[in-house]
C-alpha cells in the first residue's frame, strides 16, 4: 500500500479517552488496552501525557516497553519540560512519536495563552526542533484549529514543517466545525502552505455537534491521511470520532475514498467490549458496528431480505468486526489451559501465575452459576480480579440484605478499611441504597454520588451484573465499576472501587487548562 492510499489510525484512547471524566485508567489497564489496539494494527498509539503524573509517564513508558508493532506516542504541550518527559517515557519503544502542540485560535492566544500570534509560532517553532533533538517523528498540533484564522493556520503550519515536524494535526478542539466548512479547511492548508508536501496530515474531531466522524470523513476526502480516533468514540465532553466508525467507513465505501487502514476488523469489537469493561462506560445498543443492536433485524421485511440475501439489509458482515466472538467459548467443565488460552485471544494476560490462579477460581465458581461463560464474562472476571490483587484502603469481605415487602431494606456488610476489618448496617430506601450508606457509615468518604448504572454483561436471568458507580469530590471524578451475579454485591464492589481509585491518586494535570 503505497502512502497516497493508505490512512493513517491514530489512536487516542488511553490519552483523550481518559479525558472523560470517571475514565481514568491505571497503568495496568491501559497496557492492556495497547496489547489490544496493537493487536487491531493501529498504526500509532497515543499512550498518555507524560508529564501530567507519574502514573501517566510510567504508563507512557511501559507501553513503550511492550509494544512494537505500533508507534508509541507522547503528548506535549510547547514547553522544553514537557518535551523532555515525553521523549524519556517513550525512549524504549521501537517507534516512538513527540506530539506536541499550542492553541492557533483568537480566543484561545488571547484569554489562555495571553501571547501575541507571532510569539506562539516563535514557541511552536522552538518546541517541534527540541522535539526532533530527540526523536524524528514529531507531529505538530494547532489546537482549536477549527476556530482558528486560515491565514494564521498556514504560517504556523509551514513554520512547523520547516522546523521537522512530519504530521500536521488539525483539530476541531471544541466540535464547532461543519464536515463541508472543515474539508474545505484542510483542502485550502493542503494547497497553501509551501512546503505541505513534506507532511502527513491529520484531524482530531470532537463530537460536541454529532458530527465528529463526519468531519473526519469529510479531510479524507479533502486529503488528510491521518484520522485520530477512540474505540467507541471515548473522549472528552461529547468524545471523539469513533475509530470503528472511521475505519468500516473507509473500508465499505473504498469507491468513494480509493483508500484504506491497515486496521484488522476482526479485533474491532473484543477491543471495544475491553474499553467499555475497564472505563465502566456502557456502549449504547444501537451504537454503529459495536452496539448489541448493530446487526439485528426485528422488522419482519428486513429479517425476510436478509435471509434470502444478507445484502438487502447488511452492508457489513458481523463476523469482519468480531461480532463471531460472542459464540459461547467455555463452560464449567473447561480445564485451566482452555481458559489461559481464551484470555490470551482476548489480549488478557496475567502477570503472575497468582493473579491467574485467583482468575481460574473466580471462573469455576461462575461457571456453577451459570451455564454459559461469554467473552464478555471473561473480561469482567480479569478486571474483577486485577481490582482484588491491587492494593486499596477499603476491600469487601462479606455482605447481607434484607429486602421484603412492607419492611424497610437493610443492609449488613463487612469491609477492611487500612487492613482491619468493620461490620456497619443501614436502611434505606433499597436495597443499594442501604448497602451505600452503610459503607458511607464507615468510610464519610465526602464523595458525591453523580451515577449509578447496571448493565447486563450477557443475556439471560443468570447474566452478570456490571454496576458502574461515578463519585465526585474535590473536583475529581472517578468511575468504579464492579460485576457479579447478584446485583447487590456488584454494587458494593462498584462503590468501593470508586472509594480506592479517589484516594489512591491526586488531580492529574490536565493538557487543555494548564498554563503554557
Amino acid at each position: 500500500m503505497s502512502a497516497t492510499d493508505h490512512l493513517v489510525i491514530f489512536d487516542t484512547t488511553l490519552r483523550d479517552g481518559e479525558q472523560s471524566p470517571g475514565a481514568t485508567m491505571n497503568k495496568a489497564e491501559k497496557l492492556r488496552i495497547a496489547k489490544v489496539l496493537e493487536k487491531l494494527r493501529v498504526d500509532v498509539i497515543e499512550a498518555g501525557f507524560a508529564i501530567a503524573s507519574q502514573g501517566d509517564f510510567e504508563a507512557v513508558k511501559s507501553i513503550a516497553e511492550n509494544i512494537r508493532e505500533s508507534t508509541v506516542c507522547s503528548l506535549a504541550r510547547a514547553l522544553d519540560k514537557d518535551i523532555d518527559r515525553a521523549a524519556e517515557a517513550i525512549r524504549p519503544a521501537e517507534r516512538g512519536r513527540i506530539h506536541t502542540f499550542i492553541a492557533t485560535s483568537p480566543i484561545h492566544m488571547k484569554y489562555k495563552l495571553q501571547m501575541e500570534p507571532e510569539a506562539v509560532i516563535e514557541q511552536a517553532v522552538r518546541a517541534v526542533k527540541r522535539a526532533r533533538g530527540h526523536v524524528d517523528d514529531v507531529e505538530f498540533s494547532c489546537e482549536d484549529a477549527g476556530r482558528s484564522e486560515l491565514d494564521f493556520l498556514c504560517r504556523i503550519i509551514e513554520a512547523a514543517i520547516a522546523a521537522g515536524a512530519r504530521t500536521i494535526n488539525i483539530p476541531d478542539t471544541v466540535g464547532y466545525a461543519i464536515p463541508e466548512q472543515f474539508g474545505d479547511t484542510i483542502r485550502q492548508i493542503m494547497t497553501r502552505v509551501p512546503n505541505a508536501d513534506q507532511a502527513i496530515f491529520s484531524v482530531h474531531c470532537h463530537n460536541d455537534l454529532g458530527l465528529a466522524v463526519a468531519n473526519s470523513l469529510a479531510a479524507v476526502v479533502q486529503g488528510a491521511r491521518q484520522v485520530e480516533c477512540t474505540i467507541n468514540g471515548l473522549g472528552e465532553r461529547a468524545g471523539n470520532a469513533s475509530l470503528e466508525e472511521i475505519v468500516m467507513a473507509v473500508r465499505t465505501r473504498q469507491d468513494l475514498f480509493h483508500l484504506d487502514t491497515r486496521i484488522d476488523t476482526r479485533h474491532i469489537v473484543p477491543a471495544s467490549r475491553l474499553v467499555s469493561t475497564i472505563t465502566g462506560f456502557p456502549v449504547q445498543p444501537n451504537k454503529a458496528i459495536v452496539g448489541a443492536n448493530a446487526f439485528a433485524h426485528e422488522s419482519g421485511i428486513h429479517q425476510d431480505g436478509v435471509l434470502k440475501h444478507r445484502e438487502t439489509y447488511e452492508i457489513m458482515r458481523a463476523e469482519d468486526v468480531g461480532w463471531h466472538t460472542n459464540s459461547l467459548v467455555l463452560g464449567k467443565h473447561s480445564g485451566r489451559n482452555a481458559f489461559r488460552t481464551r484470555l490470551l485471544e482476548l489480549g488478557i494476560q496475567f502477570e503472575t501465575e497468582t493473579e491467574l490462579n485467583e482468575a481460574f477460581a473466580r471462573f469455576k465458581a461462575l461457571a456453577d452459576l451459570k451455564h454459559e461463560i461469554f467473552d464478555e464474562d471473561l473480561q469482567a472476571i480479569a478486571s474483577d480480579t486485577r481490582q482484588k490483587e491491587e492494593a486499596g484502603r477499603y476491600g469487601l469481605v462479606c455482605m447481607r440484605v434484607c429486602s421484603e415487602t412492607g419492611v424497610v431494606p437493610r443492609s449488613s456488610i463487612t469491609m477492611t478499611v487500612d487492613g482491619k476489618e468493620h461490620t456497619v448496617e443501614a436502611e434505606g430506601s433499597g436495597p443499594v441504597d442501604a448497602t451505600f450508606k452503610a459503607i458511607e457509615s464507615l468510610v464519610d468518604s465526602g464523595c458525591t454520588l453523580q451515577l449509578y448504572s447496571v448493565n447486563a454483561i450477557t443475556s439471560g436471568t443468570d447474566a452478570q451484573g456490571e454496576v458502574t458507580v461515578r463519585l465526585e469530590r474535590g473536583g475529581r471524578i472517578v468511575n468504579g465499576v464492579g460485576a457479579d451475579t447478584d446485583i447487590i454485591i456488584a454494587s458494593a464492589k462498584a462503590y468501593i472501587e470508586a472509594l480506592n481509585l479517589i484516594s489512591r491518586e491526586g488531580i492529574r494535570q490536565h493538557p487543555q487548562i494548564a498554563d503554557v
